[in-house]
């Protein structure tokens, strides 16, 4: 193994890697893993007063080996996202010892993983969903209905982005449309719970505030799961809920938690993260009427405008790993139990992958992104995604005729899971 000195990001530099506003400023964010890259893209994140020492792993090459690579990289022996001593003190104290607020398919490693992913695998494979095309087709279209009836102008988020694909993964889980809100506002809470406006606080928090919120819509979640599966136990319907309340793994049910936390990916990162890239796609659209206009004469563009949204937006934007021994990163030694950040973000512009990595270029092939993960742990719901965003789009192409924006967009404040908040639109419709 290579022998040379450990780089280190310290003071405001390792504070940046971890600080929600950072990620709200999209360019500056991308400005900072540019520079960490090029220096070193594997480097030591030391911020002893707030969090335990990480590696940041920046390179596009790392990042698809480690992501790939579950035996030597695992999720479940510590966080499988970022999060202070103070917070990881907090969940083990309220878990009984476990790291992740949440068990669930991101947190497992095998042989537990792919037990429970089987379980569900089949209902987000292209076959299954095939047969639900009619359905969302549909749904698009009572979708881009509301932005007809807006009159020309709207905010894209909170009227498109936000409430279709969150429709559509709850058609399939089986929550009823009156709670479609709740599985809203909790999702929000959640994965945004440092940013003032989807916290629903309308205030900045301490990291301790917000960790208080994220546990209580954490819990608010698993009381609505745990009603919803005596239901489905009772009466078992044709959905993926039903599936889950009566899965049996090596002969036992699924713990209350483990059942919870399945529940909870499937609603809130089933949706959350098709939002942004839907939102992202129509951003991109709107800074650029020429992309728009050719994509609106020549369909077969559209794979190409989701596939480089989703790498474009990479809405998860790290996940964190724990090295199950000692190994070597990109010329770098790492030992066992060390704890890596592996950034999606930086990955998916790293220009020795992407050519200009940050230009939006619905042509770019091939689109190699790396925001669905890579291996057993790669998004169950990929196909999903592509499939909602595919429908939507074809359905506001052929409706609308000119598009801008009206307004400066707005990221969320997000480690995690990230994305607009707001897109103000301006737009004429087809005759």
């Amino acid at each position: 193994m290579a022998t040379q000195a450990e780089p280190t990001l310290t003071g405001e530099d390792a504070t940046a890697i971890t600080d929600p506003g950072v990620y709200a400023d999209w360019n500056g964010l991308l400005d900072r893993f540019d520079a960490v890259r090029s220096e070193n893209p594997v480097v030591r994140v030391v911020n002893e007063e707030v969090h335990d020492p990480f590696w940041l792993i920046t390179g596009y090459d790392d990042v698809m080996r480690i992501s790939k690579d579950n035996k030597t990289f695992l999720n479940s022996p510590r966080s499988t996202t970022m999060a202070g001593r103070d917070m990881l003190d907090f969940v083990k104290k309220i878990t009984g010892g476990s790291p992740n607020l949440v068990n669930s398919l991101v947190t497992l490693d095998a042989p537990t993983h792919p037990k429970y992913r089987r379980l569900t695998q089949d209902w987000f494979m292209p076959k299954n969903l095939k047969q639900m095309e009619d359905e969302i087709r549909t749904l698009a279209k009572k979708t881009v209905d509301r932005l007809v009836d807006a009159g020309g102008e709207a905010d894209f988020v909170p009227l498109v982005s936000a409430p279709y694909p969150l429709h559509v993964v709850m058609q399939i889980l089986g929550v009823p449309e009156e709670d479609e809100q709740r599985m809203l506002f909790l999702t929000q809470q959640m994965f945004g719970g440092s940013d003032a406006d989807l916290s629903g606080t309308g205030m900045e928090m301490t990291p301790e505030q917000v960790l208080q919120l994220v546990v209580g819509a954490v819990n608010d979640f698993e009381a609505y799961f745990a009603k919803l599966t005596e239901e489905k136990r009772a009466n078992p319907t044709d959905d993926v809920a039903s599936v889950i309340a009566n899965a049996k793994v090596d002969g036992e049910y699924l713990s209350d938690r483990d059942m919870a936390g399945y529940y909870i990916i499937l609603a809130a990162a089933g949706h959350d993260t098709t939002s942004a890239s839907t939102a992202g796609a129509m951003h991109a659209l709107a800074e650029d009427p020429e992309q728009f206009a050719r994509l609106k004469a020549d369909r077969d563009l559209l794979p190409g405008i989701v596939e480089e949204a989703i790498r474009w937006t990479t809405p998860v934007q790290h996940f964190m790993r724990t090295a199950a021994e000692d190994t070597e990163v990109g010329g770098q030694k790492i030992a066992k139990d060390d704890w890596l950040m592996i950034s999606y973000v930086a990955a998916n512009h790293d220009p020795a992958v992407f050519d200009g990595p940050r230009t939006f270029d619905a042509s770019r092939s091939p689109n190699r992104h790396i925001a669905f993960g890579a291996g057993a742990h790669q998004c169950l719901g990929l196909h999903m995604a592509r499939l909602e965003m595919k429908i939507l789009f074809n359905e506001l192409l052929d409706r609308i005729e000119t598009l801008e924006l009206a307004g400066e967009p707005k990221r969320a404040t997000s480690v995690f899971v990230g994305g607009l908040k707001t897109l103000p639109i301006r737009y004429t419709l087809s005759k």
